[in-house]
């Protein structure tokens, strides 16, 4: 199955992945293919799977990224899948209220999960806020 993919110039390509042989090392093939380009590359199962998971949240965030201006939030009024107005994509993946600080668990695009604690009234910038559901 072929992706038609763009370079910035608009010239397009076929993206194609595949496994790979039988035989080696397990690895996956990734081809395209088009009037302006050929490239052929191979990465691992695992690796392949971060690629996919980086698209999706790339894909997620470029129809969201239209939806609103960036907004400030209070650290306590943080809700798990706000996304984080910075170079880099950090996700609130949970929030933990400690007394007048809150314990806010991001995790990167790449998957990487670390804590910071802020004080409850603290201005946090968010790229996308969650819309909590009914």
């Amino acid at each position: 199955m072929g992706i038609e993919i763009r370079d910035p110039e608009g010239n397009g390509a076929t993206l194609e992945a595949a496994p790979g042989p039988a035989e080696g090392p397990l690895r996956v093939g990734i081809l395209i293919e088009g009037p302006a380009a050929h490239a052929a590359w191979s990465c691992t199962p695992a690796a392949a799977r971060e690629l996919a998971a980086a698209l999706v949240t790339a894909a997620d965030e470029a129809e969201h990224a239209r939806d609103a201006e960036p907004v400030s939030v209070r650290a306590a009024d943080l809700l798990r899948g706000d996304v984080r107005d910075a170079d880099r994509l950090m996700t609130v993946e949970a929030v933990r209220a400690d007394g007048a600080n809150v314990q806010v668990t991001w995790t990167s695009g790449a998957g990487r999960s670390w804590s910071q604690t802020y004080d409850a009234d603290a201005a946090v910038r968010l790229r996308r806020r969650l819309r909590p559901g009914p």
